[in-house]
């Protein structure tokens, strides 16, 4: 599978290639504050298939956490375009930031429901785990 996607203003571009390793719905507190307060739609790539095509994203990562993530963003609109985590050999694409976000389909999980709100949703069959799966 070949993904294209980028930024809002097109600055940033990228290309992730591969087979998914995971269409995630992610309710972690962490996505949260990325999204606005909805849950993450993600797609899990391999690394070797990740690369920038078009501009340069900046890295954030927080220094308080023992583990943090690192998210890349466009630097001059700000989209949120991917996260590198040290706890999964994966780029997280953002499916927002896909040229064309139907690829995603619909989610094999449903991840950090812990942290879920009242007001995200869940389709009706998708396995769920309070954290990660196993």
């Amino acid at each position: 599978m070949k993904l294209e996607g980028g930024c809002y203003c097109r600055a940033v571009r990228y290309v992730a290639e591969g087979e998914p390793l995971l269409r995630g719905q992610c309710h972690c507190r962490e996505c949260q504050y990325i999204t606005g307060g909805g849950p993450n739609l993600f797609i899990a790539m391999p690394v070797d298939g990740f690369r920038y095509t078009q501009g340069t994203a900046k890295p954030f990562k927080r220094s308080d956490l023992a583990r943090p993530v690192t998210r890349e963003f466009c630097p001059d609109c700000g989209t949120h375009l991917m996260t590198r985590s040290v706890a999964l050999p994966a780029i997280i694409v953002k499916v927002g930031t896909l040229d064309d976000p139907s690829v995603f389909g619909r989610p094999d999980a449903a991840i950090f429901t812990i942290d879920k709100q009242q007001f995200h949703l869940i389709a009706d069959g998708v396995p769920t785990y309070e954290r990660r799966p196993g």
